[in-house]
Order: C-alpha cells, then sequence, then structure tokens
C-alpha cells in the first residue's frame, strides 16, 4: 500500500457514489467518506485489512479514512460518497 495516501491534502480528483457492498473493492482506496444520511458505516481499512464499523454516524459527517471497502453488512448510512485521487 502507498503511503503517499495517507498524507493526502489536495481536493479529491475522483468523487464516487458508494453502494455498500461486501466484494466491491476500491484500488486505489478511497481517502475519505462522506456520509449524507446517519447510520452505521462498516469498512475495510486499506492499509490493515481490519473490518471496523462505525457507530451513529451524523449526517454530513466526513470521515477521514482510508478504505478498500464499504461493506453492505452492518452499513445502515445512506447517500455515501467516496473521495478518491
Amino acid at each position: 500500500m502507498s503511503r503517499n495516501l495517507l498524507n493526502k491534502t489536495a481536493p479529491s480528483g475522483r468523487l464516487k457514489a458508494i453502494t455498500p457492498s461486501d466484494t466491491t473493492v476500491y484500488d486505489p482506496p478511497l481517502y475519505a467518506l462522506y456520509i449524507g444520511g446517519t447510520g452505521a458505516v462498516a469498512v475495510v481499512a486499506a492499509e490493515t485489512g481490519a473490518t471496523v464499523t462505525f457507530t451513529a454516524v451524523p449526517t454530513g459527517t466526513i470521515l477521514p479514512i482510508q478504505v478498500s471497502k464499504v461493506m453492505s453488512t452492518n452499513t445502515t448510512a445512506t447517500n455515501i460518497v467516496g473521495f478518491g485521487n
């Protein structure tokens, strides 16, 4: 995994409407998620492969996390947008 994604400060050049899926892999990884509708967001961390669920994420939140997957299992948030490079 490229470490240069860790210091991403430029605006995103790639925005993607996210449909949570247990099988879709983002390569290169997304480096942030916008959450348009409150709920839980289950992701797979790009660097470690760990699956983590963020609970009760409020509408309008930007999660500054690098992910290779946004899982359908345990994700209840809606209108998710991924930021990439």
